[in-house]
C-alpha cells in the first residue's frame, strides 16, 4: 500500500486524490450532523473513521456516494464533483462500492444470483460474464463452494463476505465500509476483517468506519476521529490510537478498550 505521507502533492507529480471533501455540512432539520468536514483520501490509501455512535461517520460515508446529499460543501470523487448540479451519480456510484452494517442480500436468490444481480441490472452484463465475475469474487472472499446456497443458510460472517463479493463484482475503484462487523458475533468478525485486509493488501482505496481498533492499527494509513459531527483528531494510527492529543479521544479509547476509562494506557494500546 502507498504511504500517503510520502506521496508528492498533485501539483508536483500529477497524483490526484481519490476523494476530496471540502467544508462539508449536513443538516437533518435543525440538527447539524456534519460540521464543516474536510479531508482527502489518496489512491490505494485505507482511511479509517472512528468515533462514538452519532458522531457522523455513517452520514459522512453516505455523502461520499451521495446516498445522502450534503447541505453545503463539496465532494470530489476521482476528479468528478459529485455535489455539482447535474452530476452523473449513476456513473460515479459504479466506481464506489459500499458495504453496510446489515447484509441486505436477497433471501430468495442464491449466493451466486445475489452477486450477479447488480452486474445484470446496472452494468447490463450478459449472464455468462456476470456468472464468471461472480464466481471470481466469491472465490476471492472464500465462498465459492457456497454459490448455490441461499443467504439464510449462511452465518452472519459469510453473508457479509457475500455482500463484499457483490460490491467487488461491480469492479469499483473505491470501497466504503460502514461498520461491517458491528452486527456480527465476535467469533465471526475475523473472517470479514481478513477479507478486508486482503483488499487493503491488493491496494484497494478504502474508507472504513469501524470500532475494530486492532484492524485500524494494522491496516489504516490514517485514522480520523470524529465527535459531535466534527473531526477532532487525525493522523497515523500509531499516533492517534496510542498517543492521542485530545482528552476526548483519550476517553473514547479508554472506554472502548476496557469499558472503564481509568484502566487503559499507551502500553496496552500499543498491542492493538
Amino acid at each position: 500500500m502507498l504511504n500517503p505521507a510520502s506521496l508528492p502533492t498533485p501539483t508536483r507529480a500529477g497524483i490526484h486524490p481519490a476523494i476530496e471533501v471540502r467544508d462539508l455540512h449536513k443538516y437533518f432539520g435543525r440538527n447539524e450532523v456534519l460540521k464543516g468536514i474536510s479531508l482527502t483520501v489518496w489512491p490505494q490509501e485505507v482511511l479509517v473513521l472512528i468515533g462514538p455512535s452519532g458522531s457522523g461517520k455513517s452520514t459522512l460515508l453516505r455523502c461520499l456516494n451521495m446516498l445522502e446529499r450534503p447541505t453545503s460543501g463539496s465532494v470530489v470523487v476521482l476528479g468528478n464533483d459529485v455535489t455539482a448540479k447535474g452530476a452523473n451519480l449513476s456513473l460515479v456510484r459504479r466506481d464506489i462500492g459500499m458495504v453496510f452494517q446489515h447484509f441486505n442480500l436477497f433471501p430468495h436468490m442464491s449466493v451466486l444470483e445475489n452477486v450477479m444481480e447488480g452486474q445484470r441490472t446496472v452494468l447490463k452484463r450478459g449472464k455468462a460474464e456476470a456468472r464468471e465475475t461472480a464466481m471470481e469474487m466469491l472465490l476471492k472472499v472464500g465462498l465459492a463452494e457456497k454459490s448455490a446456497e441461499r443467504p439464510g443458510r449462511l452465518s452472519g460472517g459469510q453473508q457479509q463476505r457475500v455482500a463484499i463479493a457483490r460490491a467487488l463484482a461491480m469492479q469499483p475503484k473505491i470501497m466504503l465500509f460502514d461498520e461491517p462487523t458491528s452486527a456480527l458475533d465476535p467469533e465471526l468478525k475475523g473472517e470479514v476483517l481478513d477479507t478486508m485486509l486482503g483488499l487493503a493488501d491488493e491496494g484497494m482505496t478504502m474508507v472504513v468506519a469501524t470500532h475494530e481498533m486492532a484492524f485500524a492499527r494494522r491496516v489504516a494509513a490514517r485514522v480520523v476521529f470524529l465527535d459531535q459531527a466534527a473531526i477532532v483528531e487525525e493522523g497515523p494510527p500509531g499516533d492517534v490510537l496510542v498517543h492521542p492529543k485530545s482528552e476526548r479521544l483519550n476517553r473514547f479509547l479508554n472506554v472502548l478498550l476496557w469499558g472503564q476509562q481509568d484502566l487503559a494506557d499507551s502500553t496496552c494500546r500499543s498491542s492493538w
